[in-house]
């Protein structure tokens, strides 16, 4: 068997696979909104999993919403570290924001455990206290995103955006189903059980690379 390879400069790879997903997404006759292209793209250039440009919810004008927030200084928390470390920092901080994740913070864990909730709620109850005009990237944590959920709907906090895509089995559905309910603040949101801190980063990445 003969396999072929691709002569492909390491500096060009990045821009061969998304004209390989261009390319494959026309084969599927699958049309994507103009302003949602890049980020469904960078989801599936990051997953190698085409179901993310049929299972990626964009609530009206969230994009340029989100791209609005980021120009005027919007920090973005995260639910886990690897999303913080996946996130372009020195892209973001052009803007005058940055990234946070209290997950590992000290005082988080405790009032957790004095609180009989997980770290995840504890730290979206931390993010709420920042006086600052925020995005959340959830990729793991689905009771964050409930949490979420409630204090908004409690008036307790109005994100700029919400990226949920938590990954898993657990209420993960469901705490997306809850984001998608509400209309107070703009999402994008991964139906179903797929996403991933690593789904999360490249989001907002692909929101970052959007901007000059």
């Amino acid at each position: 068997m003969k396999i072929e390879i691709e002569n492909v400069l390491p500096a060009e790879i990045e821009k061969r696979s998304f004209e390989i997903i261009t390319e494959e997404l026309k084969q599927m006759e699958i049309c994507i909104p103009e302003e949602h292209a890049a980020i469904v793209k960078r989801c599936i250039h990051t997953s190698a999993d085409f179901e993310y440009a049929k299972n990626l919810m964009f609530s009206e004008g969230a994009v340029e919403k989100a791209l609005e927030a980021i120009r005027n200084g919007a920090s973005i928390i995260t639910d886990t570290q690897m999303g913080k470390a996946g996130i372009n920092k020195k892209k973001l901080a052009r803007y005058g924001g940055q990234v946070y994740c209290f997950m590992s913070d000290e005082d988080v864990a405790l009032t957790a455990k004095e609180n009989g909730t997980t770290r995840a709620v504890a730290s979206m109850e931390k993010a709420c206290a920042l006086d600052e005009k925020l995005i959340f990237a959830i990729g793991n944590a689905p009771t964050a995103l409930i949490h979420l959920y409630e204090m908004i709907r409690g008036g307790r906090i109005r994100p700029e955006l919400v990226i949920g895509v938590p990954v898993g089995f657990v209420n993960v559905v469901q705490s997306k189903e809850l984001i998608l309910s509400q209309e107070e603040v703009p999402y994008i949101v991964a139906r179903g059980r797929k996403g991933g801190s690593n789904i999360a980063a490249c989001i907002c990445n692909a929101l970052l690379y959007m901007l000059p």
